[in-house]
C-alpha cells in the first residue's frame, strides 16, 4: 500500500535542525514574494543562521522588515553587484560577523524592461551587457569573494536561480534567456574550480512564479497558463517548493551533487511540443 507523505505546516520544516549551526548569506531578496525570501524561510526553519544583502534605501526597509521575522540581530549588508568593490566590502563585513559561511544563495537577475519585448535582434549593446553583468557575471564575482569564508568551514554549497528560457526560446524573455544560459554554463565551470575545495555549486531552474522580476516579462500570465495545462503535474509551482529544493542543495543530503541544473517546474521541461 502506498503511503502519502503529509505536508508539514507552513511554519514548520520537513527537516528541523538539519542546518543547525550552519550559516548562510542570501543575495536577492526584494520583497516577500521573492524566490530568495522563500529560500531564506526554508533554510531558517531548518536551523540555519542567515544574513542578507540589499540594494538601495527602499529595499533596505523591505529586507529589514522580513529579516526581523527570523529573529533578532540578523545582519544586513548593502551590495550593488555591478560594483566589484561593494562585493569585496560585503564579504569583509560578513567576515566580521561570521567565522565562515556554509552557503551562499545567489538570486540576482535584471534586464531593462524594453529588452524584454519584441525581437531579440533589436537588443542594445548596453542592455545586453547589463543583463550579463548582473544576471551571470555577478555569480562568479560573488563566488570568488565568498571562497575564503567557505574554506574556513571546510567547504560549503552555493545555489543560484535560473529559468527554462536559458535552454529554450521563451517569448519575450530575450536577453535574459541568453544571460541565464551564460549563468548555467558558469555553474559548470565554477563547479570544476570549486570542487577540489569541497565547495559545491548548483542551479535551480524554477518554473514561472509571480514575482517582481517576472512582472517585467511581457505575456507572463500566458506562460503560467501554458505551464498549468502542459506540465506533467498539471499545475504551477509555489515559491516554497523552490525554497525546499534549495534546502536540499545546501544540506548534506545533496553532498554528491555539483554543477547541476535542477528543475523545479512541475516537470514542464521534459515535454516536447
Amino acid at each position: 500500500m502506498n503511503q502519502v507523505l503529509e505536508e508539514a505546516p507552513a511554519e514548520q520544516s520537513l527537516v528541523p535542525n538539519l542546518l543547525k549551526g550552519k550559516t548562510g548569506l542570501v543575495l536577492g531578496v526584494a520583497n516577500k514574494w521573492s524566490i530568495a525570501w522563500a529560500i531564506a524561510q526554508s533554510l531558517s526553519k531548518a536551523g540555519m543562521r542567515l544574513a542578507f544583502t540589499y540594494q538601495g534605501e527602499r529595499l533596505q526597509k523591505n529586507v529589514s522588515s522580513l529579516a526581523e521575522t527570523l529573529g533578532p540581530d540578523v545582519p544586513l549588508y548593502p551590495c550593488d553587484v555591478t560594483d566589484e568593490q561593494q562585493i569585496k566590502d560585503l564579504f569583509k563585513s560578513v567576515a566580521n560577523d561570521f567565522d565562515g559561511l556554509d552557503c551562499v544563495i545567489h538570486s540576482m537577475a535584471f534586464a531593462k524592461r524594453e529588452e524584454l519585448a519584441g525581437e531579440f535582434l533589436n537588443t542594445s549593446k548596453e542592455g545586453y551587457l547589463m543583463a550579463q553583468e548582473i544576471s551571470a557575471y555577478s555569480l562568479t564575482a560573488v563566488c570568488r569573494e565568498a571562497l575564503p569564508l567557505m574554506e574556513n568551514r571546510g567547504g560549503g554549497s552555493i545555489v543560484t536561480l535560473t529559468y527554462y528560457g536559458g535552454e529554450k526560446v521563451v517569448p519575450n524573455y530575450n536577453v535574459m534567456g541568453v544571460a541565464k544560459a551564460a549563468l548555467e554554463m558558469s555553474v559548470r565551470y565554477l563547479a570544476e574550480d570549486l570542487g577540489p575545495r569541497n565547495i559545491r555549486i548548483n542551479a535551480i531552474s524554477a518554473g514561472p512564479i509571480k514575482t517582481l522580476a517576472a512582472s517585467g516579462v511581457s505575456g507572463f500570465s500566458n506562460i503560467t497558463e501554458v505551464m498549468k495545462e502542459k506540465a506533467p503535474l498539471r499545475r504551477n509551482i509555489e515559491a516554497a517548493e523552490v525554497g525546499d529544493t534549495a534546502l536540499f542543495l545546501v544540506s548534506p543530503l545533496s553532498r554528491g551533487i555539483t554543477g547541476e541544473v535542477l528543475h523545479v517546474d512541475a516537470g514542464y521541461h521534459i515535454k516536447g511540443f
